[in-house]
């Protein structure tokens, strides 16, 4: 059960803050610029006050659908995700945070189950109009839908919170919510809680009143600074020394999760912070206190930026009195009821909790990751997913398989839709910080080009030691039989495989490849240029003397139909800052995966720098045609 909420709330945060820029924008140009505000009187206030109605009704909440349906469907879920979303906003007046958390994904599921039954049936040719009115016609299915039912439903549910919320305030209540918030905050449980009700219902009530108090409750930076404080007083050794840096860090950068181990060293201390908090909560509704926007992160500056003019008295007694409380109360518990307890440990557990938030394996205190035997799901992440990747998770599958491992799935990926399941991603070290980001819950490996990456064989030959003693490989797949060569798509035209290339630059030979693509009527003039952007963020040579050049992901609108270009180099072309030496580049441009037999064949011939060079050396056009179109 515990699992199912943290997921939950993991769902929840990956819609909300991503987009936390646009609540404080938005939270900044209502408390300098409505009528009350801090330059409400200044002459161009009126006009910039414009922007605070569509950013609160539209702006926020589409972005919040648009990022939950890239979640579930990459970008074309995106897209569906915000239609769907705009239909929620149509059907009411309410602010419909809520609606774009439900229309979001429901876009994102509703576009990758039409690609899933049309997988294989879609013509050459034809894929790009097909996935353009597939998702305009399920977003415009799913905006109706919206406005009709998912839309008034939530306004229901929204008024059903807010009547909670208004019962536990008109009767003092409202300070209760901690005795939940700062448990949640220890296992990580926050997320669910403050941006699933607190922040979309204190935005209604920040709209309509100018402030709420429940920006508050889980971001105020009082409780943890005097927990800490406290530990600088009564702690002992290491726990007493580090303490003080730590408050500055919690209090200042609004880091909450610095707190978390003290905690765990001595849990009945959490009593400190929940208390502190109940009478922070209180003093602020005595007071009126409340902030504009969501403070993020709970840090005193935030919390100072999105305080309303004439809310500074409130805010700060709420923050000092919750300070003041925790700190006493944490004192006196730790020098009656305290214990030795080494910090390390407690971090530790913090990482272990964090990492089941987010559902990593756990790790152990020494910082061991998860084991080799429990990997079930490698990815291969580049940018645009179609190229290199795709010839590095190649790679990788023919290892695993000569090495007797059949129960791993690799796939590749771009690196911006890297799946939540996986246990490993590989990547360009230039990528693994994006590739983190996007997959916090993976280990991450970094290399240097996909072909015959000296970490393949490090990674195979760890995932086999990691079987060794453990439960058998599952049974493989079924492998789909080939198909005879005269069903078998013809992506490689003879005409398209130029030998003997005379040496250039990298740029000149991506350009090459482009107009050859332009001409064969697989790509228009704008791919082109997505390939050399590509191939700047980082060079296109995969190693073994190959390059492939091919555009960004967001360049494959301008993708015609699947179809590769071949061109040899005997002399060699220096290829990026690493001087890599390249003599055969594979132009690719692909509206799908009918390109993977010909890089399955690639690897097969050009694995290693020996193989490429008798390629480029021995071979003939007719050779190449009929090797890479598998038909011999």
């Amino acid at each position: 059960m515990k699992e199912k909420v943290q997921k939950f709330g993991r769902f929840l945060s990956g819609m909300v803050m991503p987009n936390i820029g646009a609540f404080i924008a938005w939270g900044l140009i209502a408390a300098l610029f409505i009528p009350d505000g801090w330059l409400g009187k200044w002459g161009p206030a009126a006009t910039i006050n414009t922007m605070v109605v569509p950013m609160l009704s539209y702006l926020r909440p589409i972005l919040i659908g648009y990022t939950g349906g890239k979640v579930v469907g990459g970008q074309k879920g995106a897209v569906t995700g915000a239609l769907a979303t705009l239909g929620a906003i149509a059907s009411t007046d309410s602010t419909m945070f809520i609606g774009a958390m439900i229309c979001g994904p429901l876009g994102g599921w509703g576009i990758k189950k039409f690609d899933k039954a049309m997988e294989g049936h879609i013509p050459a040719g034809f894929e790009m109009v097909v996935n353009n009115f597939s998702v305009g016609i399920i977003g415009g299915i799913l905006a109706v839908l919206s406005i009709f039912v998912i839309g008034p439903a939530c306004v229901v549910v929204t008024d059903w919170l807010g009547a909670g919320v208004k019962f536990l305030v008109d009767r003092s209540l409202l300070p209760l919510t901690a005795v939940l918030v700062e448990p949640a905050k220890v296992l990580f449980l926050n997320n669910a809680i403050n941006h699933g009700v607190f922040t979309p219902i204190g935005t209604e009530e920040a709209a309509a009143l100018g402030k709420s108090i429940l920006f508050m409750i889980e971001s105020n930076p009082g409780p943890g600074l005097g927990l800490l404080l406290a530990y600088c007083v009564a702690g002992k050794g290491e726990t007493r020394s580090s303490a003080g840096a730590a408050a500055v860090i919690q209090f200042v950068g609004g880091i909450h999760e610095i707190y978390f181990p003290y905690i765990l060293m001595n849990p009945i201390v959490i009593l400190g912070p929940m208390v502190g908090n109940i009478v922070g909560i209180f003093t602020l509704s005595a007071l009126g206190g409340g902030l504009v926007a969501a403070a993020s992160p709970g840090s005193i500056i935030a919390e100072v930026l999105m305080t309303p003019k004439g809310g500074y008295f409130a805010n700060f007694a709420g923050i000092a009195v919750a300070a003041v409380v925790s700190f006493f109360i944490s004192v006196f518990l730790l020098k009656f009821f305290g214990k030795d307890a080494s910090l390390e440990e407690a971090q530790a557990q913090v990482a272990a909790s964090k990492a089941a938030s987010k559902g990593q394996a756990i790790p152990a205190a020494s910082g061991a990751s998860v084991s080799a035997k429990d990997v079930k799901k490698i990815v291969f992440a580049c940018d645009a997913g179609m190229g290199s990747s795709a010839m590095g998770a190649t790679m990788v599958r023919n290892k695993l398989k000569d090495a007797g491992i059949t129960d791993i799935e690799v796939i590749h990926y771009p690196v911006g839709e890297i799946p939540g399941d996986c246990q490993i991603v590989v990547t360009h070290h230039e990528l693994s910080g994006r590739a983190a980001e996007r997959a916090p819950q993976a280990r991450i490996i970094p290399i240097k080009n996909f072909m015959g990456a000296p970490e393949y064989d490090v990674l195979v030959k760890e995932l086999l030691e990691g079987r060794k003693g453990g439960a058998p490989a599952a049974a493989a797949a079924p492998v789909e039989e080939a198909k005879p060569a005269g069903e078998r798509p013809i992506l490689l035209e003879k005409k398209n495989i130029l030998l003997n290339c005379k040496p250039v630059s990298p740029e000149e030979a991506i350009k090459a490849v482009g107009k050859l693509m332009v001409e064969s009527g697989y790509a228009e003039e704008g791919y082109v240029q997505g390939m050399l952007e590509r191939n700047a963020s980082f060079p296109v040579a995969i190693g073994s003397h190959v390059a492939i050049p091919h555009g960004t992901n967001e360049s494959r609108g301008f993708i015609k139909k699947t179809g590769l270009i071949v061109m040899t180099y005997p002399e060699g072309i220096i290829w990026g800052e690493d001087e890599e030496l390249v003599r055969l580049v594979v132009g690719i441009a692909s509206t799908g995966e009918e390109h993977m037999d010909i890089l399955d064949r690639i690897v097969q011939v050009a694995e290693t720098e020996e193989d490429t060079d008798k390629l480029v050396d021995d071979a003939t056009v007719d050779q190449l045609y009929k090797l890479l179109n598998g038909l011999e």
